[in-house]
């Protein structure tokens, strides 16, 4: 995980490398963990203790809110999963090393660079870093990932003195994504890379010089809500003046789907800084006022409402439904669901969606689905 007190951390490399002037703009904004990153530091712990008792190292085991057969089962395939890259290792080298959360320092290349890491698998010539991904919101790949090279070379300056190595292999681990993805890339050419591009532009970032350059990295950018350039981009595609889509060209529909997720969710994040300033902080908005929304009757207490109804003559009160797949296979343990119920559950075909061409799931037929779809929704 990279290391929050960082200016360009590694987590945010993604960010900074594209858009060099955000790192100093998101300092200039109050950090909030998100519930979504508490709990993925909760299955980071996890995951360490229960890779150090798989590798008898002593460990207590940690206790969270967030504990859940889901970690279980997560934390579990990310130990089975270092497990068997250590013997892959085994197979080209007598006594690979595991390294668990290492800190690391690349600094050579990013001022005051340095973050932490989940697992190293060192080898004779082969260096592999291995992290572990518990979000599910954004698909990581592991491919040219900023983040995890910058974690190689951090490990290549602690290592590289004590072993000759030739290549490095990163890998991502997201299970809740069903991701599991590996990169290799020579030493030479992950060190050429630092040298031209990620130090020139680590200078020009620390000084929170450079262009603004909006893009699918601005999603964590602390700084995104107020950015300039990035309302700029989205107040855009205004210029199609809100036509309807059938007066739109292919290629203007192609455009709005491109920049559809980031003009929504920015959209949401307008509204809810409007919202949250006006509520919580008695901000006036012009043409704004705050009112009560709607809300929903509910009992004040069920016990009473169900002793006063049947007291009434008032029998039939309670209806009675089959608990979720979900909880049933809670109930059994997975091994026995799948013995006793297997039979009995089927998984109908999806909703068909749209998504961008770098999605990674396959193509279908669509004549096909949407039969079979319109079929079940008949049924």
């Amino acid at each position: 995980m990279g290391n929050s007190h960082a200016d360009l951390s590694a987590s945010g490399s993604h960010r900074w490398l594209n858009c060099l002037p955000s790192a100093m703009l998101e300092k200039c904004f109050e950090k909030k963990e998100s519930t979504a990153a508490a709990e993925g530091t909760a299955a980071h712990a996890l995951c360490e203790h229960k890779l150090r008792k798989a590798l008898h190292i002593r460990s207590k085991r940690p206790v969270s809110e967030f504990d859940s057969d889901e970690m279980e089962e997560h934390s579990d395939s990310y130990v089975e999963f270092v497990l068997e890259q250590l013997e892959l290792a085994k197979q080209d080298c007598k006594d690979p090393i595991v390294i668990i959360e290492q800190q690391l320092d690349f600094s050579r290349y990013v001022p005051q660079g340095f973050g932490t890491v989940d697992c190293i698998i060192i080898a004779d010539k082969k260096l592999h870093i291995i992290d572990f991904k518990y979000g599910m919101g954004v698909l990581v790949d592991s491919v040219e990932n900023p983040q995890m090279k910058l974690y190689a070379l951090g490990a290549l300056e602690i290592y590289d003195s004590l072993y000759d190595f030739k290549e490095v292999s990163m890998s991502i681990f997201q299970p809740r994504r069903e991701n599991v993805s590996t990169w290799t890339i020579s030493v030479e050419e992950l060190t050429d890379w630092a040298e031209k591009e990620l130090k020139p532009k680590a200078q020009i970032a620390i000084k929170g010089e450079g262009e603004y350059q909006p893009g699918e990295w601005c999603t964590f950018c602390r700084a995104a809500i107020k950015c300039r350039a990035r309302a700029e981009e989205n107040l855009k595609l205004a210029q199609l003046e809100f036509k309807l889509p059938p007066l739109l060209s292919d290629s203007e529909i192609e455009e709005v789907l491109e920049k559809l997720p980031d003009l929504t969710k920015w959209a949401n994040e307008i509204m809810a800084y409007a919202m949250d300033a006006a509520i919580n902080h008695g901000k006036l908005w012009n043409g704004f006022k705050v009112v009560e929304g709607r809300s929903v009757r509910k009992y004040k207490d069920e016990e009473a409402v169900a002793e006063t109804a049947k007291a009434n003559g008032y029998k039939d009160i309670y209806c009675q439904s089959l608990i979720t797949l979900t909880e049933m296979q809670k109930l059994m343990g997975k091994k026995k669901f799948e013995e006793v119920l297997g039979d009995l559950i089927y998984k109908p075909p999806g909703k068909p969606t749209l998504v961008p061409i770098t999605d990674k799931r396959a193509a279908i037929n669509v004549s096909d689905v949407k039969n079979e779809f319109n079929e079940i929704m008949e049924d």
